[in-house]
């Protein structure tokens, strides 16, 4: 579900209307929790965070003018997705919230390395999400990603 968009609100405001209470929900608990450095922005067709360039000059490895990606959210067409670099590259990080997750949610963990897929829009765990979001700082998050992903 590709979504031409200018900002995170012109996204949402293209989303149908059950996406789009969904996705600024996700906007909102991203927001209230994110620590200080990240910035919001349209990023790869959704809503992204990243670290920019003024903090983070190198940028991405991948194309190095796209500032370092930390979380995306973005509407698919059977799901909405939330992605979170940290949970690809932090196996205790990954563990925490593999094993949290239960207590949050009533149905069972659905997830790639990075994507949590949330297709029952009324059973999203937001409260852990945010607690998710606001687990790793910019420099946590940099030395991360140099450590884990870039060095590969």
């Amino acid at each position: 579900m590709k979504i031409e968009a200018n900002s995170p609100s012109d996204y949402i405001s293209k989303l149908p209307k059950d996406r789009q209470e969904v996705v600024s929900e996700l906007r909102k608990v991203v927001l209230d929790n994110l620590p200080k450095g990240f910035s919001e922005e349209m990023s790869y067709g959704m809503i992204g965070y990243v670290v920019p360039h003024s903090i983070y000059p190198d940028g991405y490895h991948c194309d190095p003018k796209l500032p370092l990606p930390f979380l995306s959210i973005a509407s698919q067409k059977n799901f909405v997705a939330f992605y979170h670099m940290g949970i690809y590259s932090d196996e205790k990080l990954l563990d925490w919230f593999v094993k949290e997750y239960p207590n949050h949610s009533n149905y069972k963990l659905d997830m790639g390395k990075s994507c949590i897929r949330f297709k029952r829009m009324n059973d999203i765990p937001y409260e852990l999400i945010g607690e998710l979001v606001g687990r790793i700082s910019v420099d946590n998050w940099i030395q991360t990603y140099e450590t884990a992903i870039k060095r590969r």
